[in-house]
């Protein structure tokens, strides 16, 4: 199966702009840096399964950590001068994976079904100014997620009320006060997903995520442009040749996929998603789509110390992969495993009654002990 990419269907780069955005960010490296990779697989029982990597520099962000959050929950949002930002009552309830501690995080999927994820976008994302007078509509990067998980149930009802609110920085003291540049998607069980940037000073840009892939900076026309550089990748073998009566054939399995990019950076990561989600087997359920997508994403694992300093030796799992989560939309199940454990963990959301169920805090891995199966051999 050949990786299919139509060059024609998506946006061309903004050439002297990007080129020095990417510049300035290749230069004058952010304190922090996150690697996450997002995909997107459908089974034949219509079953659309979003999943993700997710890393961050700053050490063990506590990503194992989920949090649960009742439905018809009262929000208020947070703004560079407190609490006093856009207020609204939820109308669905939702589990994420936290961070730090904090009432957001990089994951989470709503009882409708609806998925958000944030992914890192460093010397690109750009959020309005703050102005007293617009708090009402304003919220930080946490609320934005917090609003759609509880506010809505499919990408087109995200989409039509973007303009409702306005995103501001607000600096976060868990993650050092520095700024926190991120982008969006969002899926639903129809299968739709939607990407979304606020760049240059508070502009909204969405597009369609390309086979639910995301990874970082730079700016998804980017990705979508740099996508042709690769469209002569397969799955099928490269062809034995004949040079002056010499018979070169491939050494092995893979040959039509020489050349893609193994390293982990975002524009590597997002091709590397992109041509391995074309080129999946057929899934026949939801089951196979969400194990499938385990299997991809581990080609994404970080390991410590991988892309970390070389004078800083890393004290935990600071750069590396800290979990890796799969969202079965439509039959509502959170699915995730971690570094310091790998055995699968699911949440059903469906058993879950968010008209009653209080906020809670869920850490299946407080120990840090990875479950091993012994098995005993028969005398």
């Amino acid at each position: 199966m050949a990786f299919k990419f139509n060059p024609a269907t998506h946006f061309l780069m903004k050439k002297q702009k990007i080129f020095a955005a990417i510049v300035v960010s290749l230069l004058f490296k952010p304190s922090i840096s996150d690697a996450c990779t997002g995909i997107s697989l459908k089974a034949a029982d219509q079953t659309v399964v979003v999943a993700r990597t997710v890393e961050w520099a700053l050490g063990d962000a506590q990503h194992n950590r989920l949090v649960v959050f009742p439905r018809a929950r009262g929000y208020q949002a947070q703004t560079p001068d407190g609490l006093n930002g856009m207020k609204w009552t939820g109308k669905y309830g939702f589990v994420f994976v936290s961070g730090y501690g904090q009432n957001y995080g990089p994951d989470g999927l709503n009882e409708e079904g609806l998925y958000v994820g944030m992914y890192y976008l460093p010397g690109f994302a750009d959020f309005q100014v703050y102005k007293k007078a617009d708090a009402s509509k304003s919220m930080s990067v946490g609320d934005y997620m917090q609003w759609m998980l509880s506010s809505f149930k499919t990408v087109k009802e995200v989409r039509n009320h973007l303009n409702d609110v306005i995103v501001v920085n607000v600096a976060d003291p868990r993650f050092g006060g520095v700024p926190l540049p991120f982008h969006w998607k969002i899926s639903d069980p129809s299968g739709e997903s939607m990407i979304i940037e606020i760049v240059d000073g508070g502009k909204v840009k969405t597009y369609d995520a390309f086979r639910g892939v995301i990874t970082n900076s730079p700016t998804y026309d980017w990705h979508l442009t740099n996508l042709r550089n690769y469209i002569h990748l397969s799955s099928t073998p490269s062809n034995p040749i004949e040079i002056d009566k010499v018979k070169f054939t491939p050494l092995g399995g893979g040959s039509g996929l020489v050349g893609l990019p193994g390293d982990f950076t975002p524009p590597s990561r997002f091709v590397r998603a992109a041509v391995l989600t074309s080129v999946v087997r057929p899934l026949a359920t939801g089951k196979d789509a969400v194990f499938e997508a385990f299997r991809i994403l581990d080609s994404f694992n970080i390991t410590v110390g991988a892309t970390g300093s070389k004078e800083k030796i890393a004290k935990d799992i600071e750069s590396a992969t800290q979990i890796t989560s799969a969202s079965d939309l439509k039959n509502r199940v959170y699915y995730y495993h971690t570094m310091y454990n790998r055995r699968i963990r699911k949440i059903d959301l469906k058993k879950i009654d968010f008209s009653k169920v209080k906020q809670q805090v869920i850490d299946d891995d407080a120990d840090h002990n990875a479950d091993v199966k012994e098995l005993v051999i028969a005398k």
